[in-house]
């Protein structure tokens, strides 16, 4: 090989560095340890979830594929569900075109693509949970729709194997092909809908990640260049031009700007700036130039501070996941062991043809406990809930939302664009002087007369409706980054930031504090209502993020509800919903598991050395 070819190489593989990413179980059921490789969880069966925004390519990848297989699913078990149903759906007479058995083999044959092809990877979850010993959700369906499949195949091959109680007049054995397909399908739709929530939110991260501009302009040696953002060190000189994004955190060293910080803090005025001033990156200049120091680059950035933040809520982990995996761990067990006392105790003791007794009843017992009601129950509340919310102007991200957001009893709110419509009003004004309040008004107003401030416009107009006559001051000035002055008379009058009163000497106490991540150590259930980039953050920490929809993408996107009209109330209706949905929900798992409860034993042949009756597998199989 030349050398020539050996260079190409190389540069080939430096321009495609092995595959270095991190996964992690969004379930965190081993805390943070990460995986170097995509794929399921070894203990829940999980998929995996990359690490960083930038590797969110698997995770598409992954919800392409789910979504194809759910959409194969689906078309598959919708015939297979109908030919199963024909039985006691009078409307549908699939016998006056084809026998019994025929029908029998096309849902034998509608039903292979769905177990080996879009379910096959949940066997494989359950097989590994079972290998493993760590029992949970996929293990009762890959048993319960295992068990079903087989014994519907063996129904299908060998019907005389069955007593003749479990056939028809015909000697056909009821299948339960439909069982097996609607659950997996059930079971699909629930996978597409987890990964459409996390692929949400790191559209979020990737949206946040679009603030930061690609190149900066660095000053070296008295010339300007444009460099890749990677480059930019700390103390690198940096020009930022009218209109362009600020590349990293740092300060003005030369000139003034007045900068666009409303995708960072949601305040739609513009931030006055001068030599001395910090300024964030991903912000927008306006019509000035100025030259900054940079010192905070790369993760060090408050937009990478937040795009982390973000990054870290999203891998919380949902309740009601947690509370299936923890039913799943010993119900799994007693209907494992049921299943097999069933055999041992009918292939003992049962009637002739006892072994086939005990199959039929064994896997009674298996099918009756396939997990319908965390496959059918649950998402189907949460899927009307969701619907009726989005009617109503609240749109909901993920179930999590719904049962955490009926827990709230606290509620902390933004102020700009959420309670407020973003546009400066006088509220209020006080005296602290000699002065009566009208009369600060009336000079206030008569010096900003003068400005274009935004905030200037709101006491001029606060006067006027007091209907206060305005005096006409001279040598007005305005001191860039701080305020304004001017005389009336001999008093002088200066109106102004932070900055302005104490180079003045005046003082005015002026502190917030954030008593959110407080509330909840306090064991409170804290949800949180904002609009802006900089609520981000706080939406994906809180129990429940909501997002006002006439607020910036990243703040819909980092939340679990959003209010489509922004309008406050959408935030009582989302309680109100989240209540009646839970609650729903409990009743749907009262039944489903008392059905279970009492059925399992029924499954099992506890009637029949009583009343001679058994369970039809039937019956067993219905949700």
């Amino acid at each position: 090989m030349n050398q020539k070819a050996k260079s190409n190489i190389h540069e080939i593989a430096d321009r495609n560095p092995p595959d270095q990413s991190q996964y992690y179980c969004p379930m965190k059921c081993e805390g943070d340890k990460t995986y170097d490789h995509p794929g399921s969880c070894p203990k829940c069966g999980m998929d995996l979830i990359p690490e960083k925004a930038d590797e969110t390519s698997e995770e598409e990848k992954a919800l392409r594929k789910m979504a194809v297989k759910f959409r194969v699913a689906l078309a598959l078990s919708i015939p297979v569900f109908l030919i199963a149903m024909s039985d006691v759906i009078p409307l549908i007479n699939l016998e006056s075109i084809a026998s019994k058995r025929v029908w029998n083999w096309a849902q034998f044959v509608l039903t292979i693509p769905v177990v080996f092809y879009a379910g096959w990877d949940f066997f494989r979850r359950g097989w590994s949970s079972i290998r493993r010993w760590a029992p949970n959700m996929w293990t009762l369906i890959s048993i319960g729709v295992g068990a079903a499949f087989l014994i519907s195949v063996t129904g299908l091959l060998f019907p005389g194997l069955f007593p003749d109680q479990f056939r028809d007049t015909e000697g056909n054995v009821h299948l339960y092909f439909e069982a097996a397909a609607v659950i997996l399908t059930l079971v699909l739709l629930g996978q597409v809908l987890e990964l459409r929530a996390h692929s949400k939110t790191n559209s979020a991260i990737r949206e946040l990640l679009g603030l930061v501009p690609p190149l900066a302009r660095i000053i070296r040696n008295g010339r300007e260049e444009e460099v890749p953002l990677e480059e930019v060190e700390e103390g690198d000189l940096l020009r930022v031009r009218p209109g362009e994004k600020i590349p990293v955190d740092g300060t003005i060293t030369e000139g003034s700007a007045v900068i666009d910080e409303s995708m960072i803090s949601g305040e739609p005025i513009p931030a006055e700036k001068m030599k001395g001033d910090g300024v964030t990156g991903g912000t927008i200049n306006g019509r000035t130039s100025f030259i900054m120091r940079a010192e905070k680059v790369g993760s060090e950035t408050l937009l990478s501070q937040i795009i982390e933040m973000v990054r870290e809520a999203g891998r919380s982990r949902a309740p009601i996941q947690s509370l299936a995996d923890i039913v799943a761990k010993y119900f799994v067990q007693i209907v494992i062991g049921v299943a097999v006392i069933t055999f041992v105790i009918w292939g003992i003791w049962g009637p002739e043809l006892a072994y086939v007794y005990a199959f039929v009843n064994a896997v009674s017992v298996l099918i009756i406990a396939c997990p319908c009601a965390l496959g059918l129950a649950t998402p189907m509340s949460i899927m009307v809930g969701i619907g009726r919310g989005a009617q109503k102007g609240v749109l909901v991200k993920d179930a999590r939302a719904i049962e955490e957001m009926n827990k709230v009893d606290i509620l902390i709110i933004d102020k700009t664009g959420t309670i407020t419509e973003g546009k400066p009003v006088l509220k209020g004004y006080t005296s602290f002087g000699n002065l009566v309040d009208d009369e600060i008004l009336r000079l206030a107003a008569s010096v900003e007369l003068n400005s274009e401030h935004p905030l200037a416009d709101a006491i001029v107009n606060g006067a006027r409706e007091k209907k206060l006559e305005l005096e006409t001051v001279t040598d007005f000035e305005s001191v860039t980054g701080k305020g304004i002055m001017a005389r009336y008379g001999e008093l002088l009058i200066g109106l102004g930031n932070q900055r302005f009163i104490d180079e003045y000497h005046a003082s005015m106490e002026n502190v917030r504090r954030n008593q959110a991540e407080k509330l909840q150590m306090e064991g409170h259930v804290v949800a949180m209502a904002g609009d802006g980039i900089n609520d981000a953050p706080a939406l994906a920490k809180a129990n429940i993020g909501i997002a006002m929809g006439t607020g910036t993408d990243i703040a819909m996107q980092s939340a679990e509800i959003t209010l489509v009209k922004g309008n406050l109330d959408g935030i009582v209706r989302a309680k109100d919903l989240s209540h009646k949905v839970m609650r729903n929900i409990r009743q749907n798992l009262f039944f489903a598991f008392g059905y279970n409860t009492v059925g399992v034993p029924i499954a099992a042949g506890i009637l029949y050395p009583f009343f001679g009756l058994l369970l039809s597998p039937i019956i067993a199989e219905q949700p």
